[in-house]
């Protein structure tokens, strides 16, 4: 572990101790110990050819819910500007690995996004402006308890359509950001097959509370993570041009920590 990132354990572990003094409920007692965390993006489908973001920078607060900015760098490793449209499917890309962190209470997570952000219609690129509210980070409520010695993998789910908002008559698009966060470890996932392959299927799985959805790829294979446990109703949606019928899928079962299998699903 290099000396900065020592250092940024250190203090948080002296933060994490503040914490436990002055509190007068043990219930909210932080664990003692350290955790580390991983944290991962991901796309849900979305109605554009392309959405780039340019991610800086991944930070978090732990066992520590005040609006203070005391927030701690997880240093990201995979910096950069991201399609977000090719991160569906089960295609994520890693933005921090194994960051050593106090055990305790993981209250949020903020992604810091740089000014290189831009969506692609009609073949036309437009500037995907970020309000001035959002320029310090996109700040995602987890409140995930962290045991001692546990790695844990986040993962951050953008909501494209949910995301990206016209201003007004303008033509200007603003980024008003709409992320799913799930732990990996506790979820399940879901995958399978579409044939034929040259035909464009969204598969969406829905437990009435919520919902995720991705594209098959190119070989028709698809993959949907960060699932809770519990029954879903699948739906099978072809292209509308394709003429084929959409296909659902009663009381599909997730299991934690495994991914179900729902084989090769004929459009025909």
């Amino acid at each position: 572990m290099n000396t900065l990132k020592q250092l940024k354990l250190v203090l948080l572990t002296i933060l994490t101790i503040t914490f436990y003094n002055c509190s007068d409920d043990d219930s909210s007692t932080p664990e003692q110990g350290t955790s580390t965390i991983s944290v991962k993006l991901m796309d849900r489908p979305g109605e554009y050819e392309h959405v780039y973001v340019d991610v800086v920078d991944v930070m978090v607060k732990v066992n520590d819910a005040s609006d203070d900015d005391n927030w701690v760098s997880l240093e990201a490793i995979n910096t950069g500007v991201y399609d977000l449209l090719e991160l569906t499917g089960g295609i994520n890309v890693l933005l921090v690995d194994d960051f050593v962190i106090p055990s305790g209470t993981l209250n949020q997570i903020r992604l810091v996004l740089g000014d290189d952000n831009s969506i692609v219609m009609d073949g036309e690129t437009l500037p995907l402006n970020t309000p001035s509210a959002q320029q310090s980070g996109l700040k995602i409520q987890v409140n995930e308890a962290l045991a001692p010695n546990i790695a844990y993998t986040f993962l951050l789910d953008f909501d494209v359509d949910e995301s990206i908002v016209e201003a007004g008559s303008s033509g200007n698009y603003n980024l008003k950001p709409v992320i799913r966060a799930s732990v990996e470890a506790q979820t399940g996932a879901l995958s399978g097959s579409i044939t034929p392959i040259d035909i464009q299927t969204e598969v969406t799985a829905t437990n009435g509370i919520e919902t995720v959805s991705a594209y098959a790829d190119a070989e028709g294979n698809f993959m949907l993570v960060g699932l809770s446990g519990g029954a879903y109703t699948v739906t099978v949606t072809p292209d509308p041009d394709s003429g084929l019928p959409i296909q659902v899928f009663e009381d599909v079962e997730i299991v934690v920590g495994s991914t179900t299998e729902l084989g090769i699903i004929s459009l025909e």
